[in-house]
C-alpha cells in the first residue's frame, strides 16, 4: 500500500509540473507595430484632432425607428452573422482543447483477461484457465511543458479566438450599415417612384392640351408626337422604379433574414426618415485602432508571434510521462485487497539530435508568417485611414452638392413654369417647353440621389470609424467586456 501511495504522489507531482513551468515560453516579446500614419486626417471635416469624443453605437447614430427595427431583426436573423457567431464558438472550443493539453488527461480503466491452455500444451498435463482482473487510474503520454511549446500553442489558439470575435463585430458593423443603407435606398426609390408618377400625370395632362390644340389646328403633328414621347418616357420611369422598389424590398428581406410585412416596411420617403446623428468633429486617427478588422488583424499577428515560440521549443528536449495506479488480481473478490495494488511510472525524454534542418526551417517559416501578418496589419490600418479620409472629404463635397442641386431644382422649376406659360400663350415653341420640363424632372431626380448619397456617406463614415467613437470611459468599458468574455472562454 505504501508503494501505491508513492506512485500516486509521483503522479500528482507530474501533474503540478506544467502549472509551475507554464509561464515559460520561447515566443518573442510582442510589440505593437507603428503603421506610418499621420496623427490627423488628411482632408475633410474634423481634420484637426480634439479630445472628448463620446461613444456612439448604431442605436445613437440611427434615430429613425423603422430603420432601428429592421437592424435589430437583422442582428437576430441574418445568416452571415449567424455563421460568424458559430465560427466564434468553434474557435472558442478549439482554444479550450488546446488549453487542456497543459494538464494531464486522467482516465479510469477496468478490464478482465481470461485465457485457457489446453492439456497438451500445459506443463502439468492438465488444462489451465487463467483469469486476470484489473482496475486503475492514470494518464498516458503527457508532455511536461518545460519550454512552453504547448503554452505557445494555447496562446496562438487564444489569439485566433479573439480574432474571430473581432471578425464577428466587423460582420455586425457591416450588417448594420448595409441594412440602414438598404432602407434608405428603398425610401429614395419610393420617392423616385412618387416623382415619376407625378411627372406621368403632368405629361398626360400636357398631352391632352396638345391633343386639343392639334384638334383645333393650333398645334402641329410634330408637337403631338413630342407630347406622346414624354408620356411614354414617364411610363417607362414609373415601371422601372416600381420594379426597383420591389428589388429593394427583396434585398432587405435577405439582409434581415426573414420575410418583411408591410408593417415592417412603412411607406416612407427619404424626406420622412429622421436624420442620422452627425459625426463629432476633431476625432483623432487613433480611433482606427478600435476598428474590428484592425483588432482582428492584430490578434492574428499575436497568434503568429506565439507560433514562433512553439517552433523554437522544438529545439529543446520534450519529456513525456505515462503513469497509472490501481489493482490487479486473479479473483474479483481479491481485487481491492492490499497485496493487489499495482503502479507504473514511465518517464520518457526525447532530445532532437539530427532533423536535417527541419526545426530551423520551421522557426524561419513561423518568423516569415509573423512578418507577413505585420505587413497585413499595417495595410489594414492604412486602408482604414484612407476610408475615413475619403468619407470626410466627400462629406463637405456632398453638402455643397445638395445645396447646389436644391438651387438647380428650384431654378429648373421656375424655368419650366415660364416655358409652359409662353407655350400656352403661343409665344414659344413646344420644344423649348419640353426641354425645360426634362431639365426640371432631371434636377428633381438628381436632388433625391444627392440626398441619398449624403446620408449614405454618414453611414460609410460611421462604418469606417469602426462603429463608434470612443472616450476613455468607453474604452475602459469595452476592455472590461473583453476581459469578461476571455474569462468565460477560459
Amino acid at each position: 500500500m505504501r508503494s501505491t501511495r508513492r506512485a500516486l504522489a509521483a503522479a500528482c507531482l507530474a501533474a503540478l509540473l506544467p502549472v509551475i513551468a507554464g509561464g515559460c515560453t520561447m515566443a518573442p516579446k510582442y510589440t505593437q507595430p507603428k503603421p506610418p500614419l499621420p496623427a490627423e486626417w488628411t482632408s475633410g471635416a474634423g481634420a484637426k484632432a480634439a479630445p472628448g469624443a463620446k461613444m456612439q453605437d448604431w442605436r445613437q447614430v440611427i434615430a429613425d425607428e423603422p430603420t432601428k427595427r429592421l437592424v435589430e431583426l437583422a442582428l437576430a436573423n441574418n445568416r452571415d452573422l449567424r455563421v460568424a457567431i458559430l465560427n466564434i464558438e468553434k474557435a472558442q472550443s478549439q482554444y479550450q482543447i488546446q488549453r487542456a493539453d497543459l494538464l494531464p488527461k486522467i482516465d479510469a480503466a477496468a478490464g478482465a483477461e481470461m485465457s485457457r491452455t489446453p492439456a497438451k500444451l500445459s506443463s502439468s498435463g492438465v488444462a489451465v484457465t487463467n483469469r486476470k482482473y484489473s482496475v486503475g487510474l492514470g494518464f498516458s503520454s503527457f508532455e511536461l511543458d518545460l519550454f512552453g511549446r504547448i503554452q505557445s500553442l494555447k496562446d496562438e489558439a487564444l489569439e485566433n479566438f479573439l480574432a474571430t470575435e473581432a471578425s464577428r463585430k466587423s460582420v455586425e458593423l457591416s450588417l448594420v450599415a448595409e441594412v440602414a443603407t438598404g432602407y434608405l435606398t428603398l425610401a429614395a426609390d419610393r420617392e423616385q417612384l412618387a416623382l415619376a408618377k407625378e411627372i406621368l400625370e403632368t405629361e398626360e395632362a400636357s398631352h391632352q392640351i396638345v391633343q386639343q390644340r392639334y384638334d383645333f389646328g393650333v398645334a402641329n403633328e410634330l408637337e403631338l408626337a413630342q407630347a406622346q414621347t414624354t408620356v411614354d418616357t414617364a411610363k417607362i420611369n414609373v415601371a422601372r422604379y416600381t420594379a426597383q422598389v420591389t428589388q429593394d424590398e427583396n434585398a432587405l428581406s435577405v439582409l434581415v433574414g426573414m420575410p418583411l410585412s408591410p408593417e415592417l416596411l412603412p411607406a416612407q420617403t427619404l424626406a420622412d426618415i429622421a436624420p442620422l446623428t452627425p459625426v463629432p468633429a476633431g476625432l483623432p486617427s487613433e480611433v482606427l485602432f478600435r476598428r474590428p478588422d484592425v483588432l482582428a488583424a492584430e490578434h492574428q499577428l499575436k497568434a503568429a508571434n506565439a507560433d514562433i515560440g512553439a517552433a523554437r521549443a522544438r529545439y529543446f528536449p520534450s519529456i513525456g510521462i505515462t503513469s497509472s495506479v490501481g489493482f490487479a488480481s486473479s479473483q474479483v473478490s481479491d481485487l481491492f485487497n492490499s497485496p493487489a495494488g499495482t503502479w507504473a511510472f514511465v518517464p520518457q525524454l526525447t532530445l532532437p539530435i539530427f532533423h536535417s534542418g527541419a526545426i530551423r526551417a520551421g522557426v524561419k517559416s513561423s518568423e516569415a508568417q509573423r512578418d507577413i501578418m505585420v505587413a497585413q496589419y499595417e495595410k489594414t490600418v492604412q486602408t482604414a485611414f484612407k476610408e475615413v479620409s475619403d468619407a470626410l472629404a466627400q462629406a463637405s463635397s456632398l453638402e455643397d452638392q445638395v445645396k447646389a442641386q436644391t438651387s438647380l431644382a428650384k431654378a429648373s422649376g421656375k424655368s419650366y413654369e415660364l416655358s409652359t406659360l409662353r407655350y400656352e400663350a403661343g409665344v414659344d415653341s413646344y420644344l423649348n417647353k419640353l426641354d425645360a420640363q426634362r431639365s426640371y424632372a432631371t434636377s428633381r431626380q438628381g436632388l433625391i440621389s444627392t440626398r441619398l448619397s449624403r446620408i449614405a456617406n454618414t453611414l460609410t463614415l460611421y462604418k469606417a470609424l469602426g462603429g463608434g467613437w470612443d472616450s476613455p470611459e468607453a474604452q475602459a468599458a469595452e476592455k472590461a467586456a473583453e476581459e469578461k468574455k476571455l474569462a468565460e472562454a477560459k
